[in-house]
């Protein structure tokens, strides 16, 4: 086997990882923006703390997808047709959340604001719930045959262990985007944020160790957890206890830690096959007979070492530009101007004349 195909199954996973990182928290104040909001000017607030970051985030979906399509070819075909109509909710969710962002704000009407607060919210949740869901697919098995021809139908999808992957996904990053917002706002919003996460934090650390547990008993023939597996299910503990401390950077270090690791662990277990087949295990897709041949492979490690150094580089310097807390007073409207009104002067009798004030009088 060509040394470049394992180091490309690693390039994906990285991208995969950043992609639910970064876009974590974005999905995570999509889903949070009116309840943290409250009024329009709150909800205003709350998109501009990711405006500037939402969609450079999602490149790395697009690059993920790119890189599965260059490197893997076989799985993506088998996984993209075999998901197909998945694949088309996901891309309009994804579409429905950027036509929000950019739509939200072309008309001062208080219907046509809500509907597309309403779209945001909708995107937001069903983008990493489907992702997951497909994530899980990889992992606990779908019907393929020998020809690495997905034979199922669109329910097959939504299986239990893959349902739950996909709702576990959507609660670290619902409480990825409450740490977030707890960084980059102030004042009353900064307060809801905390208190989003004080709410969502139990839950979302429990389906976390729920989804650990069981994608070790799928995938793992092994007692005992990995040193992966175990980081996911110690950082959702501590960011229980980052958030009721609020200890707000420490928190959303430990929230991107847990999707990190919840992310690492799928593609970890999977390894080294990148679909499994429910028919027959032999039938599993695999790098070794899915990969680009070992020259395509080759050169497009050379385009990845030379330019993904240089992409990292220009988002870390996004992020520390566009790194200052968002407050609803900097998105209140202007106060009318006040317009002086002069005092009325005593009324002079007709043919009498006025007489002028000298210095000193």
């Amino acid at each position: 086997m060509s040394g470049f195909v394992p180091f490309w199954y690693i390039v994906i996973a990285v991208l995969w990882t950043g992609f639910f990182v970064l876009e974590g928290f974005d999905f995570g104040v999509g889903m949070l923006h009116g309840a943290v909001g409250r009024d329009d000017v709150g909800r205003r607030a709350a998109i501009n703390t990711i405006g500037p970051l939402w969609d450079g985030n999602e490149v790395w979906l697009i690059v993920a997808g790119a890189a599965m399509f260059a490197a893997f070819p076989g799985w993506y075909a088998t996984m993209f047709s075999g998901m197909y109509l998945a694949m088309a909710l996901l891309l309009a969710s994804l579409i429905i959340r950027g036509v929000a962002f950019e739509y939200r704000g072309k008309r001062d009407a208080a219907r046509w604001r809500r509907t597309w607060d309403v779209a945001l919210t909708v995107g937001s949740v069903l983008a990493p719930l489907l992702i997951g869901i497909a994530l899980g697919d990889l992992l606990h098995g779908l019907p393929i045959n020998s020809a690495q021809n997905y034979t199922g139908s669109f329910w097959d999808l939504l299986q239990p262990y893959a349902v739950f992957t996909g709702v576990t996904l959507v609660l670290v990053c619902l409480l990825h985007g409450a740490t977030y917002m707890s960084l980059k706002t102030t004042d009353s919003m900064h307060e809801r944020a905390r208190a989003a996460a004080r709410r969502v934090a139990p839950l979302t650390a429990a389906f976390v160790i729920g989804f650990i547990i069981w994608t070790h008993v799928t995938a793992s023939s092994t007692f005992f957890l990995n040193v992966i597996e175990l980081l996911a299910i110690l950082a959702a503990l501590a960011a229980v206890s980052l958030v009721y401390a609020r200890r707000d950077g420490f928190a959303f270090t430990a929230t991107a830690v847990t999707i990190a690791a919840c992310i690492i662990t799928t593609f970890l277990d999977l390894y080294p096959n990148v679909m499994v087949s429910s028919t027959n295990p032999a039938y599993s897709l695999t790098v070794h007979n899915t990969a680009s041949p070992p020259y395509s492979l080759k050169a497009m490690t050379v385009v990845v070492v030379i330019f993904l150094p240089l992409v990292l580089a220009y988002q870390a310097w996004t992020y520390y530009v566009f790194r200052k807390r968002v407050s609803v007073s900097d998105f209140q409207p202007p106060a009318p101007p006040t317009t002086a009104v002069p005092e009325p002067r005593p009324a002079v009798p007709p043919g009498r004349p006025v007489r002028p004030v000298r210095p000193g009088n």
